[in-house]
């Protein structure tokens, strides 16, 4: 179209004037010539698959994330605020990559230090977002699980990367189109959300809102499958698919618990015995983190106050006031030394 408008204005303003087919064929060109752009563009933005991926955050999900991105051939910038929690993040990646060639290339170390080499060589880390948002084609943020830095984050990127990219959040709680309200890419924006550990977890929650284009929710499915997970399309509601129902499940176990209908002990080993569960729901939920837990039931209590299924635990609260929050803390429902 820029051609095209030069071109016009090689035309005298007489020229215009006395030539009425030649307008008319000038516009109907242009009518044309607008049509095919943008049905090229459509089809670009269709095929585009995703290749640079810039992860926001620095911690367990979003070194992971990185890991499993580079692994599979994708260029990887990882960011965070703080340089010394992206050298552990690298170094924590490259440890994880020692495992898989213990068991992969056993029998090969020079194609397993290869293999290594080959992967760290498409990560990357900075603390700067913005300098390195210019070329990326994904920004998937594995931050706090807090709406308003999120917002803020995305905000302020949003006005330096460039059209074509699509924004993500991993969040397991906050409601994408929340957070999605901070930018003006309300139809490039979705959501991603990987499990711990992400290297062996072969789920990814892909989330679309109401704004969402079918070709944004395409190509982060594409990408979820280019990362050889399995990807399941969700709804922008609350705790998606998984944490939906596994949430309440675990919070009823707390109920039954408190009203002296089960000992957590008992409770766990009958969800492993009986339904077959690799943990029991304390047992999880040490895992997961109970502060984690609290903060996604606060949210939803705070959202439907009248829904029985989310109301709070007073042990939980009493154990996260207490800074108990399982595992990391080496004390949560159970003791860890």
């Amino acid at each position: 179209m820029v051609s095209l408008s030069v071109s016009l204005t090689t035309f005298s303003h007489s020229q215009l004037l006395h030539s009425g087919a030649v307008l008319s064929g000038l516009q109907t060109m242009a009518f044309f010539t607008h049509q095919v752009i943008r049905g090229l563009s459509s089809s670009a933005v269709r095929n585009a698959a995703i290749k640079h991926v810039t992860i926001i955050g620095g911690g367990q999900m979003g070194a992971g994330i990185a890991q499993v991105a580079a692994t599979t051939g994708h260029s990887v910038v990882l960011v965070d605020t703080n340089e010394e929690i992206l050298k552990k993040s690298a170094k924590g990646i490259e440890g994880s990559l020692k495992r898989v060639v213990k068991k992969k290339f056993a029998d090969k170390p020079d194609a397993g230090a290869e293999f290594i080499a080959k992967v760290m060589a498409n990560v990357s880390i900075s603390t700067d977002a913005a300098s390195v948002v210019g070329s990326t084609d994904l920004v998937l943020e594995a931050i706090v699980e807090n709406l308003k830095i999120k917002q803020g984050l995305f905000g302020a990127l949003d006005k330096v990367a460039p059209a074509h990219t699509i924004f993500a959040s991993n969040t397991s709680s906050l409601p994408i189109t929340d957070i999605a309200s901070s930018t003006s890419r309300l139809d490039r924006f979705g959501g991603l959300h990987f499990f711990n550990p992400v290297p062996m977890m072969k789920l990814v929650e892909v989330i679309g809102t109401s704004a969402t284009s079918q070709e944004t929710f395409d190509s982060l499915l594409a990408f979820s499958k280019a990362l050889g997970k399995t990807p399941v399309s969700c709804k922008d509601t609350p705790g998606f698919i998984v944490n939906r129902l596994l949430v309440p499940y675990m919070m009823e176990a707390i109920r039954l618990h408190e009203r002296g209908h089960g000992s957590k002990e008992d409770i766990d080993i009958a969800m492993k015995l009986g339904a077959g569960y690799p943990m029991g729901p304390f047992e999880l939920l040490d895992y997961v983190g109970l502060d984690t837990a609290k903060f996604i039931m606060d949210g939803w209590v705070e959202k439907d106050p009248d829904n029985p299924l989310m109301q709070p635990s007073e042990m939980l609260n009493k154990l996260v006031a207490e800074g108990k929050f399982g595992k990391k803390t080496g004390e949560g429902f159970y003791k860890y030394k």
